[in-house]
């Protein structure tokens, strides 16, 4: 066994993977236990504070005392009193206490320990999405560059994976990028809709309170809203049990679920485009793609983040289940799986979007494949142009209809049977029948002359919707960023 403490035995340990390797020093301390219990000496303190101005007998030395030790956490005490008391709250209680000797007889006063593991967890939460939502603007920004700068590069669009009509490069990233702004307002919406669960007592009626202020409402009322400013929110769930709705915490991770769904689909999209060598991701100079084929160039971070994507995406049943089976005021089965759900949705969506801005700031087109593609396909694509032509110059529909789908099955023929290139295009010149529109090949074969009004839309999409729903976010979109692993 290694000694206790050192870096050999936190090797000996199993760490999560989403700390120890991939999230933001930001985020892993947001859900750290340093945070949690420093939140929980500051939530004793607003109580206390709140309590004083409104007429109990709490001295401004306690006061001071409790502000002077908000950060000395005797962790080592803590632990030990957990194991005896076998109550986490209880345990810094006593720990706050001992650093405290003045204001010991006031900590926790009146209070349930969901006053401050609850309260916590609501101010962690907006706290987390407070960090997620710079992120996800600045993939936004990236991605609107992008297709701005692509928004007229004719490519081959596909249905059921199959080549249909072209599209542009820039249309196609704006499928992605409405699908983010669609989870950035939603993001914004949960954090906003986020209230505090405040100061209601064991089961949420308040009695305590109303006991130590002498059955006076309005003074029960008062303290409910000094300590809801004090921890920064707005409101207040006016009805709790012993915990706030745990249907809260399903809106949460139901908004972080669906921007899971929105990465793995454009991250797929971006592996596809690998396979097709139209678009890859970045791609490092000293970066090994295979250990066995050392001229593979595989999407690894386009696969991360579907691999992280999807454990995402399956966290959301958690709450689910755990607001189903909350009996009457509460039960303590939502403790354990809380500790564990809620943190890793809001480090797994922290390090999906990381990557992902990472991956949009990187990504590289390959106009010539593109080109080459569209060359394959666009003869089909072309035929009712040329039926339209031909029927201009003064020939029959029908006729040329029959000729084009003869010459049609021809040149397929070539492309499945032979594997040669699609030739169509050669045949119709060759084709006396087409003489009247030879002239005119070139110009009914332009991709550009195929794309609608992609481009048109790239703009107007970027400029109405995009560009004003980042405004909030200015100055703190921040520069490139590097992965480390």
């Amino acid at each position: 066994m290694a000694t206790p403490g050192t870096e050999e035995d936190a090797l000996a340990r199993y760490r999560s993977p989403l700390v120890s390797r991939y999230a933001s020093a930001e985020m892993a301390f947001n859900f750290s236990e340093r945070k949690k219990l420093c939140t929980w000496r500051r939530l004793w303190l607003y109580l206390a504070q709140a309590e004083k101005s409104l007429g109990l007998p709490i001295t401004d030395e306690q006061i001071q005392e409790m502000e002077a030790n908000l950060d000395n956490i005797d962790f080592k005490m803590a632990a030990e009193e957990e194991k005896k008391l076998r109550h986490d709250v209880m345990a810094h209680v006593h720990t706050f206490a001992h650093c405290c000797p003045k204001a010991a007889a006031i900590i926790h006063l009146g209070a349930t320990s969901c006053y401050v593991g609850d309260n916590t967890d609501l101010i962690v939460l907006r706290n987390g999405f407070n960090l997620l939502l710079p992120k996800l603007a600045r993939v936004i920004s990236r991605l609107a560059d992008f297709a701005e700068k692509y928004a007229e590069l004719p490519t081959l669009g596909f249905t059921h994976y199959q080549p249909a009509q072209l599209t542009t490069v820039g249309k196609r990233c704006c499928l992605w990028i409405q699908d983010l702004c669609m989870d950035l307002q939603k993001l914004e919406r949960a954090r906003d809709d986020l209230r505090f669960r405040g100061v209601k007592g064991t089961t949420g009626t308040q009695a305590s309170f109303l006991q130590l202020f002498e059955g006076d409402h309005s003074k029960v009322e008062e303290l409910d809203r000094l300590v809801t400013a004090k921890a920064g929110f707005k409101r207040a769930y006016i009805v709790t049990g012993q915990t706030y709705s745990r249907k809260v915490d399903i809106e949460v991770m139901s908004v972080l679920a669906s921007l899971g769904a929105s990465i793995h689909k454009i991250c797929t999209d971006i592996r596809l485009l690998a396979n097709l060598k139209e678009i890859e991701e970045p791609f490092e100079k000293d970066q090994i793609g295979s250990s066995a084929m050392p001229y593979k160039r595989n999407p690894m971070r386009s696969e991360r983040c579907c691999s992280l994507a999807r454990h995402l995406m399956t966290l959301v049943l958690d709450p689910l289940q755990t607001a189903s089976v909350q009996w009457f005021e509460r039960t303590l089965d939502d403790s354990a799986n809380r500790r564990v759900c809620l943190a890793e949705a809001f480090l797994t969506a922290d390090i999906i979007l990381s990557t992902l801005q990472n991956i949009s700031e990187g990504l590289v087109v390959y106009p010539k494949v593109i080109a080459r593609r569209i060359r394959q396909e666009l003869p089909f694509m072309a035929t009712e142009n040329i039926i339209m032509a031909m029927v201009k110059a003064g020939g029959n529909r029908q006729d040329c209809h029959e000729k084009i789908r003869v010459l049609s099955q021809q040149a397929a023929a070539v492309v499945k049977q032979d594997g040669g290139d699609n030739d169509l295009i050669d045949r119709v010149r060759a084709d006396p029948y087409f003489s009247p529109i030879h002239g005119h090949l070139e110009s009914l074969l332009d991709p550009s002359s195929f794309t609608g009004r992609a481009p048109q839309q790239v703009a107007k999409f970027l400029k109405e919707e995009v560009r004003p729903a980042l405004v909030p976010y200015q100055g703190k979109m921040g520069g490139k960023i590097e992965l480390a692993l």
